[in-house]
């Protein structure tokens, strides 16, 4: 057969005055950018999979308005796409099905919408899609192609993992590329719709396996930037210690997720940094206590850290590693003083970097379980207001328009060049600082 892999993941946002405003200031959509711009790993990695008898292409479909044709020629279509332009991915599904490709559909929403996405494709795949690939293939090839394949909680073990089909890209469209370490995350957020909608305990990948993406990519990319797409990556210390020798006789740059626990230990940090990190993204989700309480399903974890955020920041940046810091706004307590309090903690943290976003209810999750049961959800399916930018729930403390105005407030003044070149020579500024006395000491011990 001849199978297209299509990628739907591109910016999105609704707020018009928000987009006006600030939304395309410099720091504000770059980690989004960073996001979209990613290939889809779920994709190259059920292309590795695929029998040799099949020939594969693979393809980004970031704005469905700029496709110039559909595609065509193609025996089946799998399509893997956010809840944000799920939408457009149902349009292309219904133009492909048109032209007489089958279409499968996977991911995050269609698996918690199945029937929604049934509408539109001819299957729907469910969960971990590894398990079933192979077996989905067989039955497209001979004509018995089923509604649905898999269920949510497998369990798939990393060990035995292919090797993502990497050259099945053409390098010079990235300037980062993504690995899997791990699945899923013990802290389990409400709020969150990665991996753990899939699995329901933590897993790790076996770190040859690990090694051996690197060294493929190095194979390919001039000089790699590499994605650790996990959810929480460094949860075992003990895998990471022994990991991160290995990292640094690759001699890469990369980047990875992580809650901040990662501060409290100074080997791992100076492990991390002679491995060739050079950010880590940190949801503290407020700087404040209110709004922390219930944010986890099995523990109030952040809510016992958030005075520890500040100085946790600055210990991870003295060892020149920028911190991404994630904030959002317009959770169950906070009130319209979140605003100003975040600025100031920035002001006075100097993260690298800051993200803000409202928070959005993922089809699947248990936040937007618990909205719809309290009535808060103002359009109940709009899953284009999942933007990560756009209100679309009543808060517990404030309006929907004061999250709105506030947010697109917060945005401009977050992201202005003053702000932003305050911010990053303040990370410099600490950066430095630990050098100078790391000299000192090293002087003094002679």
């Amino acid at each position: 057969m001849k199978i297209a892999l299509i990628s739907m993941n591109g910016i999105r946002a609704n707020d018009k005055e928000l987009l006006r405003l600030g939304l395309n200031l410099p720091g504000f959509v770059e980690r989004s950018r960073a996001i979209a711009s990613l290939p889809s790993l779920g994709l190259l990695t059920l292309a590795a999979l695929t029998p040799d008898c099949h020939e594969q292409t693979y393809m980004e479909v970031p704005d469905l308005s700029q496709l110039d044709e559909t595609p065509t020629g193609y025996d089946l279509a799998a399509i893997s796409s956010f809840s944000a332009q799920i939408e457009e991915a149902y349009q292309l599904a219904d133009r492909l099905r048109l032209a007489g490709t089958k279409v499968v559909m996977g991911g995050n929403h269609v698996s918690s919408e199945t029937e929604e996405a049934l509408n539109h494709a001819d299957c729907v795949m469910i969960g971990e899609g590894e398990v079933f690939w192979q077996n989905m293939l067989e039955d497209a090839e001979s004509g018995n192609l089923r509604e649905t394949y898999g269920s949510m909680f497998g369990n798939f073990d990393l060990q035995n993992a292919p090797l993502p089909k990497y050259d099945l890209l053409q390098p010079e469209k990235y300037n980062r590329v993504t690995v899997q370490t791990s699945r899923g995350c013990p802290l389990r957020c409400e709020f969150c719709a990665s991996s753990v909608l899939y699995t329901r305990r933590y897993k790790q990948k076996p770190k040859e396996l690990v090694i051996a993406e690197i060294q493929q990519l190095k194979r390919m990319f001039k000089r790699p930037f590499v994605e650790f797409v996990d959810d929480n990556t460094f949860v075992d210390r003990r895998y990471w210690k022994t990991l991160l020798p290995e990292l640094e006789n690759e001699s890469i740059r990369w980047f990875a997720e992580t809650d901040v626990s990662v501060a409290d230990d100074p080997e791992l940090l100076e492990a991390m940094k002679n491995a060739g990190c050079k950010q880590v993204l940190i949801g503290f989700e407020s700087p404040v206590e209110e709004g922390l309480g219930g944010l986890e399903l099995n523990s109030n974890w952040k809510a016992k850290r958030w005075q520890t955020y500040k100085n946790a920041i600055k210990r991870i940046q003295a060892h020149g590693i920028r911190v991404i810091a994630c904030f959002m706004v317009g959770l169950d307590g906070q009130t319209t003083q979140i605003f100003d309090a975040i600025l100031q903690f920035v002001r006075e943290a100097c993260p690298f970097d800051v993200q803000i976003t409202v928070p959005t209810a993922f089809p699947g999750t248990p936040y937007y379980r618990r909205l719809l049961a309290e009535d808060r959800l103002i359009e109940r399916r709009n899953w284009s207001a999942c933007t990560l930018f756009d209100v679309n729930f009543r808060p517990t403390n404030m309006s929907s328009d004061e999250l709105t105005k506030g947010f697109r407030r917060l945005g401009v003044e977050m992201y202005s060049d003053e702000m932003t070149n305050y911010r990053r020579d303040g990370f410099y500024g600490q950066w430095k600082d630990n050098i100078v006395r790391r000299r000192r000491a090293k002087r003094e011990a002679i």
